[in-house]
Formats: structure tokens, C-alpha cells, sequence
């Protein structure tokens, strides 16, 4: 039984002696089949298929050195319980300049009626086009099953073995991840959530056959590898603060940096948003080709815990790489951050402040464990102004000021030894000041009487 799915096959059709030229061909294949009267939300697959493929092809019209084509299947021979036309595939439209009204019309009275003979239709549109001399795409939308004998890997290496190399891109409603292992052999895929999200992918595959100038991205590990990812590229109208582009990195079904287009007129100055940033200046984008911008962007992880703990505890601490003051950025203990590669300086927001040195490894999980806290219950018969110390590197460290205006405060204070220096806040006269000590140990509460 047919999967129903939908999917766009993004073909990039050349000679493998391909030199630039500057007409762009696009072969459009449309589905036409029985399964595209399968809904997809509300609406039949085929019905939204038409509607995006018709709105693409008006956008089109008037793009100078710009040809389109139309492809279609399953259109022709209905399907039955005992017959299927395989041979269902007809050029409806061919390529010449100014026939987006003809595609648009053909389109409109299409019927989904037969079968999916895919891997022929993409072996006959290797000779829908005129010559190899342009920049050749075929873009094809389908349910995505094969349901004739044929395979579209079989028919990718025949093409291959006439000197036409195909580069599918494939975007679908609903994937089974095992059916998409069938394409692995001829392209790059990615699944679409709705209509919209669908549409957005058609027009990037569009712009990308239009610009034919694409980026990657390469986050590189200290081996070289670019396998950091996750973090978001700022591209930035070099020498201003003009915001060009905003993406999130991203790696694809290959586990390589996915292909972005961006305008090939500009020069760029890269952010990326990893922690500290990391900045590429006076980017050149080359026209024409794949460009690659390399990054070296080495990560590991710091995560802080503490120990033996009781209940759980609110304590945030400030991260600063080393060598520098400035903050880098504040997060809470037992949640695991990314930072680059390196030395940093850890500050805990407890009572006392607790600093740490962290070494950032590649990969890896920089683990630091402070102890449990434990907690003063402080109790007065009068308001009493005071300061609170830490018996620390053989000095009494000042921790906190006790509120004048209440008769009780309670903190929650790291394991060591304390002093409660205080006096009545009315008293006129210094003997008053009284002091008291007490040791704190993880997850025990004591009671003092001021």
C-alpha cells in the first residue's frame, strides 16, 4: 500500500565538465498520481501540490536567462486493482523562455488519476533538456513511493554512466525514515511539517538554483573536523552593524554543514554566537560556487553540582574567561553550558562566594562539585545591626550584613566556621558589641540566640 507522503526531489542535472553558464533551466515534475488525492492536513496533496508549483512559477515569470519545462505523471491512465501504467510520464510543457502561463494553465487541470513511476520519469527528463550547456535543475514533487519496478538509484547510476550527474534534494511531509534510505544513493532530503513549512523549502530550492551561490559554514573542532554545531551565525554588512542574515547552525542527514545561500554581492562579518563569540571579518562571498567558511569553534562542556545534597538549592554563578573581567555569563548549578575551548574563572553566587578555575576540554565535560550547604536560624530579642564572617585562608572574610529590621533571618551558608559580630541597633555605646561563633556542616541546621 502507498505511504502517503509528500515530498520535493531537488535534481541538480549537469554534465560533469559543467562550466558556468548563464541560462538556468528548471524541470519541474509533478505527481499526478492516485496517492496525491491523499490529504495532507486539510487538503488533498495534490490540490496543495498545484497551488504551491503554480505560485512558484508566477514568481518566476519575467527572471531573466530563466527557462522552465513541466513534467508530469500519473495524470493520463487511471489506476485499477489489476492495472498500473508505468509508462504514465508525459513533458507537457517544454523549455522556452515566456511559458509560465502555459505551465500555470496546464497545471490548473491537472487530475490525479494513476500510478508512481518515478525513476522513469526522472530517466526521461535527462532528455527534456536541449543541451548540457546551461545550469540544468529538475525539481520534483511527489508522495515519494516508487510504485512500478523501477528504482531512482538504479536509474541515477544509468545517468551517471552518460556522463549526467543528479544531485537530489528531497523535502517531505511525514518521511519513513527507512523509505528515505532508498535515496541515499542521489541526494540530500529534509521533511517538511505543513504546507507553509513546505512551501518555504520549495522557494529555498528555487533560490538556490537561481543564486547558484551557495555557503557552508564549517564549525571546526581543534582536529579540524567541522562537527560543532548548534550555535547561531550572525551575518553582519561587513565594517556595520547591519544584520544581514540570522541562522542557527545546523548539521545535515550527512552530519555535514547544512548549504545556506546569502546574496554573493556583499562582503560579511561573521558572529557566531558560541560562548565567547566567535568573529570572521571582510567575508568575500564568490559567485557561482560553493563557498566554505571555516571557523574554529572547539567546545566542551562545564556543569557544576553539589555534593551529598539533601534538597535542591538556587545558586547561580558567573563564568568569565580567563584573563578578562567582563562576564561572560551567568547560569545555574547542575545545568550543563557550552563554552569554547579554554581557562575560565567561576564564581558561585553562594554565602560565601565561592570562585573556581575551569579548564574547557574538546568534547568533554568539565565537572566541578562544591558541598552542600547547610543553614543559620538566627533569633534576637531586639533589633540588632551586625556583620557575618567566614574563618577562610586564615582570616575572618566578611559574608553578608544581617537586616537591622527584623528580629529573625535564616541563611543558607557553605560548611566552614563563623562569627556573628552585632549590637543592639539602639545602644549608645561600643561595649555593647557582642560576638558569637558556630560551625555550619552540609545539610544541618542550627538555631542561634543573638
Amino acid at each position: 500500500m502507498k505511504r502517503f507522503l509528500s515530498i520535493l526531489l531537488f535534481c541538480w542535472v549537469s554534465v560533469f565538465t559543467f562550466a558556468q553558464q548563464d541560462l538556468t533551466r528548471i524541470l519541474f515534475i509533478l505527481d499526478a498520481s492516485n496517492s496525491m488525492n491523499g490529504k495532507w492536513g486539510y487538503e488533498a496533496k495534490i490540490d496543495l501540490a498545484k497551488d504551491i508549483l503554480s505560485k512558484t512559477v508566477d514568481s518566476l515569470t519575467g527572471v531573466e536567462n530563466l527557462e522552465l519545462a513541466l513534467r508530469v505523471y500519473g495524470h493520463q491512465t487511471p489506476i485499477t486493482a489489476t492495472y498500473q501504467d508505468c509508462a504514465d510520464t508525459k513533458l507537457e510543457v517544454p523549455f522556452y523562455s515566456g511559458n509560465e502561463s502555459l505551465i500555470k494553465g496546464k497545471i490548473k487541470t491537472l487530475e490525479a488519476k494513476g500510478t508512481t513511476p518515478i525513476a522513469r520519469s526522472l530517466e526521461a527528463a535527462a532528455g527534456d533538456f536541449p543541451d548540457n550547456k546551461s545550469r540544468n535543475i529538475i525539481i520534483l514533487i511527489t508522495d515519494g513511493v516508487e510504485e512500478c519496478d523501477d528504482e531512482p538509484c538504479v536509474i541515477a547510476d544509468k545517468l551517471r554512466a552518460k556522463g549526467i550527474k543528479i544531485s537530489p534534494f528531497i523535502i517531505g511531509l511525514g518521511l519513513d525514515t527507512a523509505y528515505l534510505s532508498k535515496f541515499d544513493c542521489v541526494g540530500q532530503f529534509a521533511n517538511a511539517d505543513d504546507k507553509q513549512s513546505f512551501e518555504v523549502l520549495l522557494k529555498t530550492v528555487v533560490d538556490k538554483a537561481l543564486v547558484n551561490t551557495t555557503v557552508q559554514v564549517n564549525l571546526n573542532r581543534l582536529d579540524g573536523r567541522p562537527l560543532e554545531t548548534n550555535s547561531t551565525l550572525f551575518f553582519y554588512e561587513a565594517g556595520t552593524k547591519k544584520l544581514v542574515y540570522s541562522y542557527m547552525h545546523t548539521l545535515n542527514e550527512n552530519n555535514l554543514p547544512d548549504t545556506i545561500v546569502i546574496d554573493p554581492n556583499k562582503k560579511y562579518d561573521l558572529v557566531v554566537n558560541t560562548l565567547p563569540r566567535v568573529e570572521k571579518k571582510n567575508i568575500n562571498i564568490k559567485k557561482y560556487q560553493h563557498n566554505i567558511i571555516e571557523v574554529d569553534c572547539p567546545q566542551g562542556y562545564l556543569d557544576i553540582k553539589i555534593s551529598n545534597k539533601t534538597t535542591n538549592y538556587y545558586f547561580p554563578y558567573r563564568v568569565v574567561q580567563d584573563g578578562k573581567e567582563v562576564t561572560l555569563n551567568h547560569q545555574e548549578l547542575e545545568q550543563k553550558q557550552k563554552y569554547l575551548v579554554g581557562d575560565y574563572k567561576v564564581e558561585i553566587y553562594t554565602l560565601p562566594r565561592i570562585t573556581l578555575d575551569a579548564t574547557i576540554s574538546q568534547s568533554k565535560t568539565t565537572t566541578l562539585t562544591i558541598p552542600a550547604p547547610g543553614q543559620a536560624k538566627f533569633r534576637a530579642y531586639n533589633y540588632n545591626t551586625g556583620q557575618l564572617f567566614v574563618f577562610r585562608n586564615g582570616e575572618w572574610e566578611w559574608v553578608i550584613d544581617i537586616n537591622a529590621n527584623t528580629k529573625q533571618q535564616e541563611f543558607i551558608l557553605q560548611p566552614g566556621n563563623y562569627r556573628i559580630v552585632y549590637r543592639d541597633i539602639n545602644a549608645k555605646e561600643t561595649e555593647y558589641t557582642k560576638n558569637q561563633e558556630f560551625r555550619i556542616t552540609s545539610n544541618r541546621t542550627i538555631s542561634i540566640n543573638l
